[in-house]
């Protein structure tokens, strides 16, 4: 359980719950021989060993009226969190939680580490963070071992070790437990993952780490479990491609999920810091700090924020369709009428005919919904050669629409197709209102291919660039983009034109179909 359904985050009675703390130790002391029974069950069920007797620190309670020391309360995301680490852990899985600021993370993972040290012998926790002063520093609540040395020191005397003496037990950067052999080690900067073999490690703060990949590279061969955890950094370091990269599961602990947060709050942040501060430490923005893309962060969201019923769906659908290469990269449809955008369809490993056939299925939804089909568009420079020439014997076929993205073009504002497209796709979402899915691995496509100018001509960041800067290709972002691509379609009822690809037309300065 988290917290009990009366407990009120925004005006806390920590009077009640210490009442309850102090029946169930006088209960636990007036029946020692219940004391084994009770800690085999904290050790299955580490939410209620941190609800019934963890406490946290909190100094801005001072101002308000209210204790410094208070019994740590989970909300509902906080247990879920716990959960999840105990889950990984048992699993020998790594992980990656990304928060926004002050959601109570560190303490969090110090209770976890407490519980594992106190019920499971032998175990090795370790911690670690770009600074010295942030992992331990005597007498600093900043530092991760103050809060460990407190949550342990505030323990009722039943469930700390036997023998455990702080003064002792409790050294720089190492918090011995003398009486089952567990451990809770700290590192820092470039040592993280040069010392002892853990059972799990937080890597706390880990997108500002300046050299990730070599202490990634250390902690693979000393720990089965390795957790990131950050507030973001923007989109060009590890944290951001290991988050966005499909391969390991990913936490988000968004100020909404905080209980003691309502949108006051949140717009008295707005008012009192920094914009890129708000975007990246609250809004979990990693785009934020891109000063060089093309579509804003902000457009992205004013759009992300709007439901179908906002908009105006007018006219037929474009579909888009950029497929992938086998691996972990995604085949993407996305489905625009007017300024509706559908949540895109995103697989993995489709083959040219498969993807196809999804492309059809899809376009048959929208047909049966009353909707008409305007232009299937499909990028031909890669992969989805395949996918074009099925579409093209099939039901659909006088609707698709070839699309060479690097086909030059001599409109003296765009160096090929795809700039242009991209240029249009800006257009559309600083134009009226738009309705885009709340998708975050598209927003953070779609924000942060980047852009310059050649001759004076746009030229857009290409696929392979940005694939090799952010560890996979923007397929959502260029799913969207290329319903833009085309120009000109065909009217409704007229026949297919035999050349369906569109490239550049020097002479005439545009497209020809």
């Amino acid at each position: 359980m988290a917290a009990p359904e009366w407990f009120d985050f925004r005006t806390p009675d920590y009077e009640r719950i210490y009442e309850m703390r102090s029946q169930r130790l006088q209960n636990l002391r007036s029946q020692p021989e219940i004391l084994p029974g009770l800690k085999a069950f904290y050790r299955e069920n580490p939410i209620n060993f941190i609800d019934d007797w963890g406490m946290t620190f909190d100094p801005r309670n001072a101002e308000i009226g209210l204790p410094t020391v208070i019994p740590f309360v989970l909300f509902p995301k906080q247990a879920e969190f716990v959960d999840w680490v105990v889950g990984l852990w048992k699993g020998r899985e790594d992980g990656l939680a990304e928060k926004s600021r002050d959601m109570g993370v560190s303490w969090l993972c110090v209770a976890i580490a407490a519980w594992m040290w106190i019920f499971y012998p032998g175990t090795v926790i370790g911690f670690g963070s770009r600074k010295e002063e942030y992992v331990d520093k005597l007498g600093d609540p900043k530092s991760l071992f103050w809060k460990l040395r407190q949550f342990v020191r505030l323990l009722p005397q039943e469930l700390r070790p036997a023998g455990y003496i702080e003064s002792k037990h409790a050294l720089s950067m190492r918090i011995l437990n003398p009486e089952n052999g567990s451990a809770i080690v700290g590192e820092a900067g470039d040592n993280i993952g040069r010392g002892n073999r853990t059972s799990i490690y937080f890597k706390d703060e880990s997108a500002f780490y300046d050299r990730a990949e070599a202490i990634d590279a250390a902690l693979s061969q000393t720990s089965n479990c390795k957790i990131d955890l950050s507030t973001v950094n923007g989109n060009g370091n590890p944290f951001y491609r290991k988050r966005h990269s499909g391969k390991i599961p990913v936490f988000t602990f968004h100020w909404r999920d905080d209980p003691r947060k309502d949108e006051a709050w949140y717009q008295k942040q707005r008012q009192t810091l920094d914009p890129v501060i708000v975007a990246q430490e609250i809004d979990i923005d990693y785009n934020a700090s891109v000063t060089d893309s093309f579509i804003s962060g902000d457009a992205i969201t004013r759009a992300q924020s709007r439901g179908p019923a906002d908009v105006q769906a007018i006219g037929k659908w474009r579909i888009g369709v950029d497929a992938a290469h086998f691996g972990d990269d995604e085949s993407v449809i996305h489905c625009r009428r007017g300024r509706l955008n559908l949540p895109q369809i995103t697989r993995r490993g489709l083959s040219g005919p498969q993807l196809a056939a999804l492309v059809e299925s899809t376009c048959d939804d929208l047909v049966e919904a009353g909707g008409e089909i305007d232009a299937i568009i499909i990028e031909l420079d890669g992969p989805g050669v395949s996918c074009y020439d099925q579409l093209k014997m099939g039901r659909y076929s006088k609707f698709v629409q070839g699309v060479h993205t690097g086909a030059r073009l001599s409109d003296n504002k765009n160096y090929n197709v795809r700039a242009r497209m991209w240029r249009a796709a800006r257009d559309y979402l600083n134009d009226d209102p738009a309705c885009l899915a709340p998708d975050g691995d598209f927003k953070a496509q779609l924000a942060s291919v980047r852009y310059q100018y050649r001759d004076g001509l746009l030229i857009m960041q290409s696929k392979k660039e940005y694939k090799s800067e952010f560890g996979k290709s923007p397929d959502r972002a260029d799913a969207f983009v290329l319903t833009f691509a085309v120009v000109k379609t065909n009217p409704a009822g007229s026949p297919a034109p035999k050349k369906k690809v569109i490239t550049a037309s020097r002479s005439a300065g545009g497209y020809w179909m």
